[in-house]
Protein backbone atom coordinates (compact mmCIF):
# COMPACT_ATOMS: atom_id res chain seq x y z
CA UNK A 1 0.00 0.00 0.00
CA UNK A 2 1.64 3.62 -0.81
CA UNK A 3 1.79 6.27 1.91
CA UNK A 4 -1.19 8.10 -0.37
CA UNK A 5 -3.35 5.23 0.04
CA UNK A 6 -2.09 5.21 3.64
CA UNK A 7 -3.61 8.40 4.51
CA UNK A 8 -6.57 7.92 2.83
CA UNK A 9 -7.22 5.01 4.30
CA UNK A 10 -6.71 7.17 7.69
CA UNK A 11 -8.57 10.37 6.88
CA UNK A 12 -11.73 8.82 5.36
CA UNK A 13 -12.25 11.34 2.48
CA UNK A 14 -16.12 11.61 1.65
CA UNK A 15 -17.76 11.76 -1.17
CA UNK A 16 -16.65 15.85 -1.91
CA UNK A 17 -13.01 14.90 -0.71
CA UNK A 18 -12.88 16.83 2.74
CA UNK A 19 -11.94 14.84 5.41
CA UNK A 20 -11.37 15.47 9.78
CA UNK A 21 -7.98 16.90 10.40
CA UNK A 22 -5.44 14.23 10.93
CA UNK A 23 -3.01 14.53 13.76
CA UNK A 24 0.66 13.06 12.68
CA UNK A 25 0.61 11.62 16.50
CA UNK A 26 -1.93 8.94 14.80
CA UNK A 27 1.26 8.12 12.20
CA UNK A 28 1.80 5.07 13.99
CA UNK A 29 1.67 1.13 13.87
CA UNK A 30 0.29 0.58 10.03
CA UNK A 31 0.35 4.13 9.63
CA UNK A 32 3.84 4.67 10.93
CA UNK A 33 5.24 5.12 7.32
CA UNK A 34 3.25 8.61 7.31
CA UNK A 35 5.63 10.19 9.77
CA UNK A 36 7.23 13.26 8.07
CA UNK A 37 10.42 13.25 8.88
CA UNK A 38 12.80 15.24 6.70
CA UNK A 39 9.26 17.46 4.93
CA UNK A 40 6.87 14.64 3.91
CA UNK A 41 7.28 13.99 0.36
CA UNK A 42 3.92 12.33 0.30
CA UNK A 43 1.92 15.29 1.30
CA UNK A 44 3.88 17.92 -0.78
CA UNK A 45 2.38 20.59 -3.25
CA UNK A 46 4.19 18.42 -6.26
CA UNK A 47 2.72 15.23 -4.67
CA UNK A 48 0.42 12.28 -5.98
CA UNK A 49 -2.07 13.36 -3.03
CA UNK A 50 -1.62 17.04 -3.56
CA UNK A 51 -2.62 16.05 -7.96
CA UNK A 52 -5.82 14.89 -6.61
CA UNK A 53 -7.11 16.70 -3.07
CA UNK A 54 -6.49 20.11 -1.89
CA UNK A 55 -4.58 19.47 0.79
CA UNK A 56 -4.52 22.22 3.98
CA UNK A 57 -1.93 21.73 7.11
CA UNK A 58 -1.95 23.13 10.59
CA UNK A 59 1.83 24.38 12.37
CA UNK A 60 -0.22 26.04 15.23
CA UNK A 61 0.06 23.20 17.74
CA UNK A 62 4.24 23.12 18.29
CA UNK A 63 6.96 25.41 18.13
CA UNK A 64 8.54 25.58 15.09
CA UNK A 65 7.50 25.00 11.45
CA UNK A 66 6.41 21.59 11.88
CA UNK A 67 3.49 19.95 10.37
CA UNK A 68 1.15 19.26 13.38
CA UNK A 69 -1.90 18.03 11.35
CA UNK A 70 -3.30 17.64 8.00
CA UNK A 71 -6.59 17.48 6.35
CA UNK A 72 -8.31 17.48 2.86
CA UNK A 73 -10.89 20.28 1.81
CA UNK A 74 -12.17 18.85 -1.59
CA UNK A 75 -10.67 17.78 -4.55
CA UNK A 76 -8.38 19.16 -6.99
CA UNK A 77 -10.26 21.15 -9.84
CA UNK A 78 -7.28 21.52 -11.95
CA UNK A 79 -6.98 17.67 -12.25
CA UNK A 80 -8.51 16.70 -14.98
CA UNK A 81 -11.53 14.14 -15.08
CA UNK A 82 -10.57 10.22 -15.30
CA UNK A 83 -12.63 8.97 -17.94
CA UNK A 84 -11.56 5.18 -16.88
CA UNK A 85 -13.87 2.67 -15.93
CA UNK A 86 -13.67 -0.17 -13.74
CA UNK A 87 -13.16 -3.30 -15.40
CA UNK A 88 -16.16 -5.13 -13.20
CA UNK A 89 -18.44 -2.24 -14.20
CA UNK A 90 -17.62 -2.66 -17.81
CA UNK A 91 -17.78 -6.30 -17.60
CA UNK A 92 -21.70 -5.77 -16.45
CA UNK A 93 -22.92 -3.05 -18.73
CA UNK A 94 -20.85 -4.56 -22.68
CA UNK A 95 -23.59 -7.60 -22.53
CA UNK A 96 -26.51 -5.16 -22.21
CA UNK A 97 -28.70 -3.44 -24.98
CA UNK A 98 -28.33 0.13 -25.88
CA UNK A 99 -30.81 1.93 -23.02
CA UNK A 100 -31.77 3.97 -25.93
CA UNK A 101 -31.93 1.94 -29.43
CA UNK A 102 -31.83 -1.60 -27.99
CA UNK A 103 -29.09 -2.87 -29.94
CA UNK A 104 -25.87 -4.24 -29.11
CA UNK A 105 -24.35 -5.44 -32.41
CA UNK A 106 -20.81 -5.34 -34.01
CA UNK A 107 -20.99 -2.87 -36.85
CA UNK A 108 -19.29 0.72 -35.71
CA UNK A 109 -22.59 2.31 -34.92
CA UNK A 110 -24.36 -0.84 -32.55
CA UNK A 111 -21.07 -1.39 -30.83
CA UNK A 112 -21.53 -1.01 -26.89
CA UNK A 113 -20.20 1.66 -25.18
CA UNK A 114 -20.19 2.30 -21.42
CA UNK A 115 -21.63 5.85 -20.86
CA UNK A 116 -20.76 8.14 -18.05
CA UNK A 117 -24.82 9.34 -17.09
CA UNK A 118 -23.48 12.87 -16.20
CA UNK A 119 -22.52 14.40 -19.52
CA UNK A 120 -20.75 16.97 -17.99
CA UNK A 121 -17.98 14.94 -15.94
CA UNK A 122 -17.50 16.93 -13.44
CA UNK A 123 -18.23 14.43 -10.59
CA UNK A 124 -15.02 13.57 -8.97
CA UNK A 125 -16.26 10.52 -7.19
CA UNK A 126 -17.56 9.26 -10.54
CA UNK A 127 -13.54 9.97 -11.56
CA UNK A 128 -12.14 7.74 -9.22
CA UNK A 129 -12.11 4.09 -10.04
CA UNK A 130 -12.21 3.40 -6.44
CA UNK A 131 -15.78 4.99 -5.51
CA UNK A 132 -17.47 4.74 -8.73
CA UNK A 133 -21.07 2.81 -9.00
CA UNK A 134 -22.93 0.90 -11.04
CA UNK A 135 -25.69 3.36 -11.41
CA UNK A 136 -23.47 6.50 -12.59
CA UNK A 137 -23.10 4.91 -16.11
CA UNK A 138 -25.20 2.58 -18.63
CA UNK A 139 -24.62 1.15 -22.31
CA UNK A 140 -25.29 3.01 -25.34
CA UNK A 141 -24.35 2.15 -28.14
CA UNK A 142 -21.61 4.03 -30.25
CA UNK A 143 -24.78 6.08 -32.66
CA UNK A 144 -26.42 6.75 -29.33
CA UNK A 145 -23.30 7.91 -27.23
CA UNK A 146 -22.03 10.49 -29.83
CA UNK A 147 -25.47 11.98 -30.03
CA UNK A 148 -25.54 12.43 -26.17
CA UNK A 149 -22.09 13.80 -26.15
CA UNK A 150 -23.30 16.77 -28.26
CA UNK A 151 -26.26 17.97 -26.54
CA UNK A 152 -24.46 17.25 -23.38
CA UNK A 153 -21.85 19.80 -24.93
CA UNK A 154 -24.43 22.14 -25.82
CA UNK A 155 -26.24 22.03 -22.01
CA UNK A 156 -22.78 22.24 -20.68
CA UNK A 157 -22.51 25.71 -22.90
CA UNK A 158 -25.85 27.18 -22.33
CA UNK A 159 -27.55 25.45 -19.10
CA UNK A 160 -30.55 24.40 -21.48
CA UNK A 161 -31.38 20.79 -20.55
CA UNK A 162 -32.41 18.54 -23.63
CA UNK A 163 -35.79 18.54 -23.85
CA UNK A 164 -37.08 15.06 -24.19
CA UNK A 165 -39.97 15.85 -26.23
CA UNK A 166 -37.85 16.37 -29.05
CA UNK A 167 -38.73 12.36 -29.33
CA UNK A 168 -42.38 11.77 -30.59
CA UNK A 169 -44.39 10.00 -27.78
CA UNK A 170 -42.50 11.02 -24.51
CA UNK A 171 -45.67 12.88 -22.44
CA UNK A 172 -43.05 14.65 -20.04
CA UNK A 173 -40.00 17.51 -20.81
CA UNK A 174 -37.99 15.66 -17.60
CA UNK A 175 -38.53 13.06 -15.16
CA UNK A 176 -36.97 15.72 -12.79
CA UNK A 177 -36.77 19.48 -12.70
CA UNK A 178 -36.93 21.83 -15.65
CA UNK A 179 -35.43 23.71 -18.77
CA UNK A 180 -32.47 25.34 -16.75
CA UNK A 181 -29.47 23.58 -15.42
CA UNK A 182 -29.12 23.64 -11.87
CA UNK A 183 -25.91 22.47 -9.70
CA UNK A 184 -27.88 21.06 -6.87
CA UNK A 185 -29.79 19.05 -9.47
CA UNK A 186 -27.30 18.34 -12.10
CA UNK A 187 -28.36 15.97 -14.67
CA UNK A 188 -30.88 14.10 -12.87
CA UNK A 189 -34.25 14.72 -14.82
CA UNK A 190 -33.29 14.40 -18.40
CA UNK A 191 -33.74 12.00 -20.57
CA UNK A 192 -30.42 12.01 -21.98
CA UNK A 193 -29.04 10.77 -18.42
CA UNK A 194 -31.57 8.02 -17.63
CA UNK A 195 -34.07 7.00 -20.37
CA UNK A 196 -34.54 4.12 -18.29
CA UNK A 197 -35.45 6.19 -15.46
CA UNK A 198 -37.52 8.66 -17.10
CA UNK A 199 -39.66 5.83 -18.67
CA UNK A 200 -40.21 4.36 -15.03
CA UNK A 201 -41.30 7.85 -14.10
CA UNK A 202 -43.24 9.09 -16.51
CA UNK A 203 -45.59 5.64 -16.00
CA UNK A 204 -46.09 6.63 -12.28
CA UNK A 205 -46.84 10.47 -13.30
CA UNK A 206 -48.87 9.17 -16.08
CA UNK A 207 -50.81 6.77 -13.38
CA UNK A 208 -50.95 9.22 -11.02
CA UNK A 209 -52.50 12.26 -13.45
CA UNK A 210 -55.22 9.64 -14.76
CA UNK A 211 -56.24 8.63 -11.29
CA UNK A 212 -56.90 11.69 -10.24
CA UNK A 213 -58.63 13.18 -12.95
CA UNK A 214 -60.87 9.91 -13.22
CA UNK A 215 -61.76 10.26 -9.20
CA UNK A 216 -62.52 14.41 -10.18
CA UNK A 217 -64.65 13.26 -13.41
CA UNK A 218 -67.10 10.28 -11.12
CA UNK A 219 -66.86 13.32 -8.53
CA UNK A 220 -68.16 16.02 -10.95
CA UNK A 221 -70.98 13.60 -12.15
CA UNK A 222 -72.18 12.48 -8.75
CA UNK A 223 -71.92 15.50 -6.56
CA UNK A 224 -72.50 18.30 -9.95
CA UNK A 225 -73.44 21.12 -7.36
CA UNK A 226 -70.13 20.66 -5.44
CA UNK A 227 -68.36 21.72 -8.87
CA UNK A 228 -70.31 25.02 -9.72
Amino acid sequence: MTKTELFLELAKPNEKGVTRWVDVTEFVGKYKDLQLGNGGSWCRKSSTLAKKYLLKVDKSKTKGNSIDAIRLIGFNINQSFQQAIRKDIKEYYKQQNCVMLGVNGKSENTIIEIDHKDGRKDDWRVSNIQTQRLEDFQPLCKAANDIKRQICKKCKETNQRWDAKNIKGNPYSFYRGGFNYDDKLGCEGCYQYDPVKYRKESIKKVTKEASQKTSEYILNQLYPEDSE
